[in-house]
C-alpha cells in the first residue's frame, strides 16, 4: 500500500493548519495537498506556496473536487459538524480537529455520517501521541505505580490572541458565536481525551468551576466563554482528580501527575525527563522520551500520520469519532456543572 497517494483538501488555514497539519501532510511519502479553502484568502494563499495545493474559492468548490481524498477540517470549532458532514457525504475521509462539535446530538450525526460513507473520521487529539504520555499509559498498565488513585492535570498557556493568526483581542477564540466554549474546549478538552486513555476508563461525574475572570474582547469587555476552568473528575475504575485549563497563564504548564498506591509519576514538568517516577520504596525513574509540544516548542504530532495510515492500511483511526464524543462529553459536563453549581454525571 505504501505506494499510494493520499490527496488532501484543507478547510481552514489558521495557526493549527499551518503549524500541524500541513507541514505533516507535506512531509509524508504517502500524502500530499491539493486544495485549501479559507475565507481570507491571503491565508491560504500563504499555505499553498509553502506547502502546495491550489487556492479554492468556496466550501463547495473544494468539496466537489474530485481528486481529493481526505479533508482537515482545521476551522473554528461551530463549524467542526457541518463541514465534516459534508464532506463525509462528498465521499471523503475527514481529520477534525478538537472538540469535534459543539454539542453531543452533533458529534453523533458526524460519527453516523462517517458510517454511512464508509468512510474514516479521526478527531486531531494529538495529547494521546507525544511520547511522554506513551510512555506513560505503558507504565501505568505495567502497574508501576500501582492502582491509580488521584491525579491532576493541567493546561494553560498566556491565551489563544497570542498563537492564533487572528492576533489580538478580535480572535474567534473569543467569540461564543465561533467557538462556542473558550479555554474548556481549546485546551481542557485535550486533557479530558488524555486522562480517560491514560487511566484506560470513563470519566462518570465531574464538578466544576468554568468562568470568565480576566480576558476582554476588542471593545474591552468580558469575552463571552471561559478563560479558566477548574474541574474535578471521577472515573469509573474509582480515580478521582482535578484538571485545570486556562488562558492566564504566565508561563505554560502542560504537567500531569497520577498518584498511585506504590508511587507517583510526572509528566511533562522536567525537560531533560518528561516522564519521572518516584516509588514509595525510595526508587526513582527518570526516561529521556521526547517532549510534549508547546506553542513555543511545536513539536511533530503524530496525527496527520496516524490518519495517513489509517486510510491507506483501511483501519480505524486510534482516536475515533467515538473517542472524540468521549471527551467532548465530559468537557460538556463540566460546564452543565459550572451552571447548575452541582455534580453532574457525563453522558455519552
Amino acid at each position: 500500500m505504501a505506494e499510494e497517494m493520499v490527496k488532501f483538501g484543507l478547510f481552514g488555514a489558521g495557526s493549527i493548519a499551518i503549524y500541524r497539519h500541513a507541514p505533516e501532510i507535506a512531509s509524508h511519502p504517502c500524502a500530499k495537498i491539493v486544495a485549501i479553502y479559507d475565507p481570507i484568502t491571503a491565508r491560504a494563499e500563504a499555505l499553498a506556496g509553502q506547502y502546495g495545493g491550489e487556492v479554492l474559492a468556496s466550501e463547495k468548490a473544494l468539496l466537489a473536487r474530485k481528486d481529493i481524498d481526505a479533508i482537515v477540517v482545521a476551522t473554528p470549532n461551530a463549524h467542526h459538524a457541518r463541514l465534516t458532514i459534508a464532506a463525509l457525504k462528498a465521499g471523503k475521509h475527514v481529520l477534525c480537529e478538537k472538540p469535534m462539535a459543539t454539542s453531543l446530538e452533533d458529534a453523533k450525526k458526524m460519527i453516523a455520517a462517517a458510517k454511512k460513507a464508509g468512510k474514516k473520521l479521526m478527531i486531531g487529539h494529538n495529547q494521546r501521541l507525544m511520547p511522554p504520555h506513551v510512555k506513560a499509559r505503558q507504565l501505568i498498565e505495567a502497574g508501576v505505580i500501582g492502582d491509580v488513585l488521584t491525579f491532576r492535570t493541567s493546561f494553560g498557556h498566556g491565551g489563544p490572541e497570542m498563537w492564533s493568526q487572528d492576533k489580538g483581542a478580535h480572535t474567534w477564540f473569543f467569540k461564543k458565536e465561533e467557538a462556542f466554549v473558550g479555554t474548556m474546549g481549546d485546551l481542557g478538552v485535550h486533557k479530558a481525551d488524555l486522562i480517560r486513555w491514560l487511566l484506560g476508563s470513563e470519566v462518570l461525574e465531574a464538578g466544576a468551576f468554568v468562568d470568565t475572570l480576566a480576558k476582554r474582547n476588542e471593545k474591552g469587555q468580558a469575552i463571552s466563554v471561559d478563560d479558566n476552568a477548574v474541574c474535578i473528575l471521577r472515573l469509573a475504575n474509582g480515580a478521582m482528580g482535578q484538571l485545570t485549563a486556562s488562558w492566564t497563564y504566565t508561563n505554560e504548564d502542560n504537567i500531569t501527575v497520577i498518584y498511585g498506591s506504590k508511587g507517583q509519576m510526572t509528566l511533562g514538568a522536567n525537560p531533560a525527563f518528561p516522564v519521572e517516577v518516584v516509588l514509595k520504596n525510595g526508587e526513582v525513574a527518570q526516561y529521556k522520551v521526547g517532549g510534549v509540544s508547546t506553542n513555543e516548542a511545536q513539536l511533530p504530532s503524530g496525527i496527520p500520520d496516524a490518519f495517513i495510515d489509517a486510510i491507506l492500511d483501511d483501519t480505524e483511526p486510534a482516536i475515533s469519532g467515538q473517542e472524540g464524543l468521549k471527551a467532548l462529553a465530559i468537557v460538556l459536563a463540566c460546564l452543565k456543572s459550572a451552571e447548575t453549581k452541582q455534580i453532574v454525571k457525563v453522558e455519552y
